[in-house]
């Protein structure tokens, strides 16, 4: 019957598409292992490393503190969440003050935490900084 492979393989074909599909909602799940955490900002103090590890007029990736740091002038620093507000993915880079998230494209100016590029339409929450004992020091104070 002609009818019959053509049935089964809608069916297998529809059973790699939910496969497939079932992969997208795991990447995106908070509970997958590419860079999502429950809190999207330091709830204790993260120590960074020297200020000047940000150069003045640009932005660093602390990709392991979950935090970016920019730096607008000499001595003065802000810092976001790097963890993108779409589907809370981890930002991979930062070029130009841009941070870019892998996950599905968003784009956040480092400087101000605002969306660039969507899909996501909220800005990164801002994280407080300070210079502690010559170190780079996110989160809240202790």
């Amino acid at each position: 019957m002609p009818g019959q492979p053509a049935a089964r393989r809608t069916v297998l074909k529809g059973a790699a598409l939910a496969g497939v599909a079932g992969l997208g909602v795991s990447a995106c799940s908070t509970d997958s292992k590419l860079g999502h955490a429950q809190s999207p900002t330091p709830t204790a103090p993260v120590e960074l490393g020297a200020p000047e590890d940000v150069p003045v007029g640009g932005s660093k990736l602390y990709r392991d503190q979950r935090v970016v740091v920019s730096c607008p002038a000499k001595g003065e620093y802000k810092a976001f969440s790097a963890q993108c507000t779409h589907a809370g993915c981890l930002l991979n880079k930062v070029e130009d003050n841009v941070g870019n998230c892998p996950c599905h494209g968003s784009r956040f100016d480092t400087t101000t935490g605002k969306v660039t590029a969507g899909p996501a339409t909220a800005a990164l929450p801002a994280v407080p900084v300070r210079v502690e004992g010559g170190k780079l020091i996110a989160g809240p104070e202790a």
